[in-house]
C-alpha cells in the first residue's frame, strides 16, 4: 500500500493560478450524447478515470464491459446498451460496484421493454444486457435515491422513436444534476421540459453540428476552497469557471463564504479568484446538501480544521457511493480527535478541542477519490498522511502535482 506523507510550506507568492480539467459530470453526459449524435464535438473534456472508462466502454458492442469503480458509467451505460439493437454485453465493475444497487434503474428500463438480467445478485451488477428497439414512451421511476438513474433515462429519450416521458415518484434528490442534463439536451436542440414531477423529452433524428466547451469541474474546485479557508493569506485563481454554471456544486461560492472564502468572478476570462475573509467564519454552521452531496466530505473536513461545529443534512445518497462516505468520514475524523455523529442522511461535528491530536495520522481512503482529496488540505494545520493516494485518478489525476502550487507537498 502506498502512503503519502503531506507537509505544508506557504507559497512564495500570495496569488496562485491553476487550470482544472473539465467537469466529470458534464463530460460523462456529453459522451453519451456524442455516441448518439456523432456530429457533437467536445473541448476541455474531463481526463478523469471515470470519463476515460466511459469513453472506451462506448466502443464495445459485444462481450464484457468492466467499468471498475465508475458509478456514473454503470448507470449511463446500462441505459445506453439497453437501447442499442446491436449490443449484447455484460456490464460489471469492482467488488464495491457489485455492492451498489441498480435495481431501480433496471426496473424502469424493463418497464420500457429492455432485456436486462442479473448475473449474480438480484438488484446489483453485473448485468447482462441485450439491446433492442424501444417504442414505449412512458416510465415511472423513484426520484429519491439517485439522480443518475433519472439522467440515464433522459440522455436516451431523444434517441427513442417516440421520445420519453418520465414520471418522478417521491421527492427528487440532487435536482441540479437533473437540470444539468436538461440544459445539455437543450444545448443540442433537443426539446426537454423538467417541471415538478415530470420530464418530457421529444424524439429527434439528428442535431446540428455543435462544439461544446466543457466547464471546469466545481467538485474539484472544492479542495481549493478548503485550502483557502484553512490557510492564512493565500489566494487562488481557477480556470475555467463562470457564473450561471450548470453544476450544482457551484453552490460552493455561497457555502464557503460562511467558512471565510470570498469568490470573485471574472466574466471576461471565465475564471474565479478565491480569497480569505476571516470575518465571515461562524462558530456553528448548518448546511442542507441534498443538491450537492459530493462536497460534503470537503466541508466536514474544512469545519474540523477551522474548529467549527457543523451539521450537514441531505446526505442519504452518500451511503451508496464508492464507500459509505458517512461512516468513512466519521471513522477518519475521529482518528484526529473529532466527535462525529451520523444518521442515514446527516453528519454532526462538534467543535473540535483546542488542540487537534498532534500525532501523525494516516487517513484511509476506501477506494474513494473524494476521501483522499477532502483530507489533503488538513496538511496546512497538522502532520497527516494519506493511504492509497492514487485513488484521486478517478476524477482529478493531477491532484497531487497541482496542490504543490499552493504549498502542500506529498512524499512517499
Amino acid at each position: 500500500m502506498t502512503t503519502y506523507q503531506l507537509s505544508y510550506t506557504p507559497p512564495e507568492t500570495n496569488t496562485v493560478a491553476i487550470a482544472i480539467t473539465g467537469s466529470k459530470s458534464e463530460t460523462n453526459r456529453l459522451l453519451i450524447l456524442q455516441a448518439l449524435f456523432p456530429n457533437l464535438t467536445l473541448q476541455n473534456s474531463s481526463v478523469s478515470d471515470d470519463s476515460e472508462v466511459l469513453k472506451k466502454a462506448l466502443q464495445i458492442k459485444r462481450g464484457t464491459v468492466d467499468i471498475h469503480h465508475a458509478g456514473t458509467a454503470m448507470r449511463f451505460l446500462t441505459a445506453y446498451f439497453a437501447f442499442q439493437e446491436d449490443c449484447d454485453v455484460i456490464v460489471t465493475g469492482s467488488l464495491r460496484m457489485q455492492e451498489r444497487p441498480i435495481g431501480i434503474l433496471v426496473d424502469a428500463l424493463r418497464e420500457l421493454g429492455a432485456v436486462i438480467s442479473y448475473v449474480k445478485n438480484e438488484g446489483f451488477p453485473p448485468l447482462k444486457i441485450k439491446g433492442k428497439k424501444i417504442t414505449k414512451k412512458k416510465v415511472t421511476i423513484a426520484a429519491n435515491v439517485s439522480s443518475q438513474y433519472i439522467s440515464a433515462l433522459m440522455l436516451m429519450g431523444a434517441s427513442l422513436e417516440n421520445g420519453l416521458t418520465i414520471s418522478l415518484d417521491g421527492k427528487t434528490t440532487s435536482v441540479p444534476y437533473i437540470k444539468m442534463t436538461e440544459a445539455l439536451l437543450k444545448q443540442l436542440g433537443i426539446p426537454c421540459v423538467f417541471s415538478e414531477n415530470k420530464i418530457i423529452i421529444k424524439s429527434i433524428t439528428t442535431v446540428k453540428d455543435k462544439e461544446i466547451v466543457v466547464e471546469s469541474d466545481w467538485s474539484s474546485a472544492s479542495y481549493f476552497y478548503s485550502i483557502i479557508a484553512l490557510s492564512e493569506d493565500t489566494s487562488v485563481t481557477l480556470t475555467s469557471y463562470k457564473k450561471g454554471s450548470l453544476q450544482g456544486d457551484s453552490a460552493l461560492a455561497t457555502i464557503y463564504r460562511s467558512l471565510g472564502v470570498e469568490t470573485l468572478f471574472s466574466s471576461e476570462e471565465n475564471k474565479i479568484t478565491l480569497k480569505k475573509n476571516k470575518e465571515h467564519v461562524s462558530n456553528h454552521l448548518e448546511f442542507d446538501l441534498v443538491d450537492t452531496p459530493d462536497i460534503a466530505q470537503t466541508i466536514a473536513v474544512t469545519c474540523f480544521g477551522l474548529g467549527v461545529a457543523c451539521k450537514l443534512t441531505g446526505l442519504h445518497t452518500l451511503k451508496i457511493k464508492e464507500t459509505d462516505r458517512l461512516l468513512a468520514l466519521k471513522t477518519e475524523l475521529e482518528k484526529l480527535g473529532a466527535t462525529v455523529t451520523i444518521t442515514n442522511d446527516s453528519l454532526a461535528l462538534k467543535a473540535p478541542p483546542d488542540k487537534i491530536k498532534p500525532k501523525e495520522v494516516a487517513v484511509n481512503t476506501y477506494n474513494d477519490h473524494r476521501m483522499a482529496m477532502a483530507f489533503a488540505p488538513l496538511a496546512i494545520k497538522l502532520p497527516i498522511a494519506i493511504n492509497d493516494p492514487e485513488v484521486v485518478s478517478k476524477s482529478f489525476p493531477s491532484f497531487w502535482e497541482t496542490i504543490v502550487k499552493v504549498g502542500i507537498f506529498s512524499e512517499k
